[in-house]
């Protein structure tokens, strides 16, 4: 855990020549990020926290400077954001309500100090609406920039939803367009492309990349709803197919898309129209929920949920998990995003 210093502030990031971490030292770096953690939780060997009621759900989500952002595409404070979001959003793909985050830093010396504390601002600002706090962590050099966060959560025994629980005859459901979080990535690599966008447009694709919305409302939702609490699901982030796919194959189950129901935004099909659908199934990183539910339940998720669509539904038991799509042909994960 971060160790006890005092909030003294450091040189401010207005200078005309950039402060860099090395100037200040782990001492004077940690004296910066203790600022964005509760002053009585910080200052020893580990965080002392409420335990839950229920049962505790933790994740742990790495961003790696080059692999999942640059500074071509994201900006300090969207590194921050998207790091918590990635974390928050696997937590509400289990129904779990977030608690404390715990964040693993590693800088090169040459990182300027004002990067650091706009990360911080960004993971701040996305933990707020959620009441979860930022307790700790650790911080390292390391010849390029990460971002390892480790999140709490809790939920209830019984009510958590997993992937494996599918069953035939259920409603498949998501909770928001996809796609525009790739085409986002596509207009900051290349910003020539989409040049018919209107600017507008143009905000609407960029902000899906780098401020990603963890789709907590569920969980009010959720908590309406009675025991017993059957729910399959996982979050979308590894792109929509990839989720549709492993939640078939760990039910072991068959399910039939109807890929004209796959919710794209209208600046997505403006702009990208050519690209949508595969940028739907494939892009990744749009941070909404995959749900499988019996009908009622899913109905009733339609209709409170903002965003939600069906899509499709469970067809049968299948032990190879195939997921089918209208037009007969088969999703596959091999065209989703894979770290090797």
């Amino acid at each position: 855990m971060f160790s006890g210093l005092s909030h003294s502030s450091p040189q401010q990031s207005s200078d005309p020549f950039p402060l860099e971490i090395s100037a200040i030292g782990e001492a004077g770096l940690l004296q910066i990020v203790q600022r964005y953690c509760p002053d009585q939780v910080v200052g020893d060997d580990a965080a002392v926290l409420a335990a839950p009621k229920g049962q505790l759900v933790v994740t742990t989500d790495v961003l790696v400077e080059g692999v999942h952002f640059s500074d071509l595409t994201t900006p300090a404070h969207a590194v921050g954001w998207r790091a918590v979001a990635a974390n928050l959003s696997d937590l509400a793909a289990m129904g779990s309500r977030p608690l404390a985050l715990l964040v693993g830093l590693g800088l090169p010396g040459s990182t300027p100090v004002a990067w650091v504390e706009e990360l911080y601002r960004g993971m701040q600002a996305c933990c707020a609406p959620w009441g979860a706090e930022l307790v700790g962590g650790d911080l390292c050099r390391s010849p390029q920039r990460f971002v390892a966060i480790t999140a709490l959560g809790s939920v209830q025994p019984g009510r958590a939803i997993e992937r494996k629980r599918a069953q035939p005859g259920d409603w498949l459901i998501v909770t928001g367009p996809h796609g525009d979080a790739r085409a986002g990535l596509e207009l900051l690599l290349h910003p020539e492309q989409g040049s018919s966008a209107a600017a507008a447009e143009r905000e609407q694709l960029i902000r899906a990349h780098q401020y990603p919305r963890p789709r907590l409302d569920l969980l009010p939702l959720l908590e309406r709803i009675p025991d017993p609490l059957r729910l399959a699901g996982m979050d979308t982030s590894d792109g929509l197919a990839d989720a549709l796919v492993q939640v078939c194959q760990t039910s072991g189950v068959e399910a039939r898309i109807e890929a004209e129901r796959i919710p794209i935004s209208a600046a997505l099909q403006h702009v990208f129209p050519g690209q949508a659908l595969e940028w739907a199934l494939y892009g990744g990183e749009d941070f909404e929920l995959l749900l499988s539910a019996e009908p009622a339940l899913a109905q009733r998720l339609l209709e409170q949920l903002p965003g939600a669509t069906w899509i499709g539904e469970v067809t049968g038991w299948d032990p190879q998990g195939t997921v089918w799509l209208s037009d007969g042909q088969p999703l596959s994960r091999q065209h989703a995003f894979q770290h090797f």
